[in-house]
């Protein structure tokens, strides 16, 4: 009997130490959409993906303007031309229509393929600002609050990590108060 009761104490005493041990940890949630918004290298990526996107949407322009070029020397000068040179240059015209159909595809590729290429160092320093606030406040868990659709109660630490970044809060707008010049006399 008293084999059980000092089992149960100890397991009551485990269990006491370990739910002391899971009620310390801290959580906390973040955007990171929102953080990463925030940092002035996304608005730098944004531009540059802007004018990649413009320069890939000029480059689909000229293969358009070179088509059409082609395509009208072709119906002016075909009937002087034998029949095995239109074929070539039926062949070379369906060439270029097929590299600008598919040109959309191409360029939605390379655009993927930009983004991705800006994205990942910053979305690596808001990862490794996020851990190490994490770290100097003492949070066991920081959990993105898009991926999270129930969990425990937690802080967010958005301000905490703009604030490691050197971000700083953009003001909200109030709306503007009418002073008595502005109104009209009855």
């Amino acid at each position: 009997m008293k084999k059980l009761i000092a089992v149960v104490v100890f397991g009551i005493a485990i269990l006491g130490l370990t739910n002391s041990a899971f009620s310390q940890n801290k959580i906390g949630y973040i955007s990171t959409e929102e953080l990463i918004g925030a940092m002035p290298e996304a608005e730098t990526a944004t531009n540059q993906l802007r004018d990649y996107q413009s320069a890939l949407q000029q480059q689909g322009a000229e293969m358009q303007a070179e088509l059409q070029e082609k395509d009208s020397a072709f119906q002016k000068d075909s009937i002087k031309m034998t029949q095995s040179t239109k074929d070539l240059k039926r062949a070379d015209l369906m060439a270029l229509y097929q590299k600008l159909t598919g040109w959309s595809n191409v360029m939605q590729q390379k655009m993927q393929e930009k983004q991705q290429e800006l994205l990942i160092p910053i979305r690596s320093k808001a990862v490794e600002n996020i851990k190490a606030v994490a770290k100097e406040n003492g949070y066991s868990y920081i959990l993105d609050q898009n991926s999270v659709i129930a969990g425990p109660p937690g802080d967010d630490v958005l301000a905490l990590v703009k604030k490691k970044l050197n971000i700083k809060e953009a003001p909200a707008k109030t709306p503007a108060a009418k002073t008595p010049a502005a109104t009209k006399p009855k």
